[in-house]
């Protein structure tokens, strides 16, 4: 019963990635951030560790429920440590670097601004565990029944402090990740910035490593991140590419944990045909082999499995999500892994993913073996993706997905494809809908599988 009931809570605050909602509308709100800030330093500071790490993106909300976040932590005797605008994966490794016992990303990342939300790692920087996060639930349930926030005594409450020099200490961290005889001078390259957390950064580290820089979308006013800019509105990017005649872009999200590419045509580059470019280059160092893999999603597009197939390297497929994908890459001791939309994990040079570690990964590739981006992906030829999303109308999915003669629809379906394409069936993790995606090379006959798939599960739901 404890547990069931856990896992209840759990799932009442705590989605795959943090707790994330429009401003103003419960849980996000700064009362709920008070509370959510007093319930993390109760449950997570140690006698060794008090200090809890916050940064933020450069939503307006940002700067109240950090605020409210600080006044709850200090009531639970935590200290604090601010670092202002900073991409989620440099509040991981501060986290880490400053030995908080844990960090605070105020972050919705690619969501437009009027969303708002919460990420928590854990004081190595890892993203808290489910067990801990169960832990800090149970806590908020007990403060958000209460007439008044309890306080430390007088003595204890705890202080905060900024970290001023938190942007250098991640620049750093980012240009050592690249070997000391990789120069970028004789590129050119536009970054996206989304207006979001690495509006500073991100233009200063490739700056750094000796590239000529062209910023863009690196103006945040509170309410403009992500708006048509960033990884999921790459147009402005391929089109800066083209007019500045830059080798390449990358465009990054409102947080920085995730980065797309385009080549020097403005062909973009995803999270697929980045991992494409690693996985070949770690291949060809020896790195990757038939005992050391990738790890993708469902929604990894089969060309990149024929591709790496061609190299004996194995794929393997989680649940869509970064967390199910580093789950996969802990369970077999793997290192690369991500998802199409850019959110890519190279364990060997970070615990959480990293737009701009990712970026200067593809970077280093390229200077070293003297390619264009275009040259780099050149064994990769992506399969045509038909997505047909049909609402469930209030049915049952498990029942629907038991149907006879859905599963024989689906196992013919399967049989045609038969190595030349793929079928992906599943419901959405945020909405009432089935997702219906075939990958084949012929469009026609994707288009053909998915709406006979697509035809059966609508009547099913009515």
């Amino acid at each position: 019963m404890n547990t069931s009931r856990q896992s209840s809570r759990h799932k009442q605050y705590f989605g795959t990635d943090g707790i994330r909602g429009r401003v103003g509308e419960p849980p996000v709100t700064p009362d709920f951030m008070l509370r959510l800030g007093h319930a993390v330093g109760s449950v997570l500071q140690t006698a060794e560790r008090r200090t809890v790490v916050i940064g933020k993106d450069t939503r307006l909300s940002g700067y109240m429920f950090e605020s409210a976040l600080e006044a709850g932590l200090a009531a639970a005797g935590a200290d604090i440590a601010l670092l202002g605008p900073l991409p989620t994966p440099a509040v991981s490794y501060l986290t880490r670097s400053l030995r908080g016992c844990a960090g605070i990303v105020i972050s919705a990342s690619h969501n437009p601004y009027h969303d708002n939300g919460i990420k928590l790692f854990a004081g190595d920087g890892s993203k808290l565990p489910d067990s801990q996060q169960q832990a800090i639930e149970l806590k908020l349930d007990e403060l958000l029944q209460a007439d008044y926030l309890p306080m430390s005594a007088a003595d204890r409450i705890g202080k905060a402090r900024r970290i001023s020099d938190a942007a250098e200490r991640y620049i750093e961290y980012c240009c050592a990740s690249v070997a000391d005889d990789i120069r970028l001078e004789h590129l050119k390259i536009v970054i996206d910035c989304a207006h979001g957390a690495a509006y500073q950064v991100g233009p200063r580290i490739l700056e750094a490593l000796g590239a000529q820089v062209i910023a863009i979308h690196h103006q945040p006013d509170g309410l403009n991140i992500n708006q048509g800019c960033g990884s999921t509105h790459p147009h402005s990017l391929q089109q800066a590419v083209l007019e500045h005649g830059a080798d390449l872009g990358l465009a990054l999200d409102g947080d920085a944990d995730r980065v797309v590419m385009v080549d020097h045509r403005g062909q973009l580059v995803d999270g697929d045909g980045i991992l494409y470019v690693l996985a070949s280059e770690r291949h060809r160092q020896g790195r990757l082999n038939q005992q050391q893999g990738v790890v993708g999603t469902l929604m990894t597009n089969y060309g990149l499995e024929l591709a790496l197939n061609r190299h004996a390297i194995p794929l393997i497929r989680a649940d869509v999500g970064d967390r199910f994908v580093h789950q996969k890459l802990r369970e077999n001791s793997w290192q690369l892994g991500g998802e199409t939309s850019g959110h890519v994990l190279c364990l060997d040079q970070s615990i959480t993913g990293d737009g701009m570690l990712t970026a200067l990964q593809v970077l280093q590739t390229l200077a070293r073996r003297k390619l264009s981006l275009t040259e780099a992906i050149a064994g990769l030829t992506l399969l045509p993706q038909i997505m047909i999303n049909v609402p469930l109308g209030g049915k049952c999915w498990p029942q629907i997905n038991r149907n006879a003669e859905l599963s024989e629809a689906v196992a013919q379906v399967e049989n045609s494809l038969n190595g030349t394409g793929r079928l992906v069936l599943r419901p959405s993790g945020t909405e009432p809908l089935v997702r219906v995606m075939v990958e084949h090379h012929d469009m026609e006959q994707a288009n053909q599988h998915a709406r006979h798939i697509a035809d059966i599960v609508r009547n099913l739901a009515q």
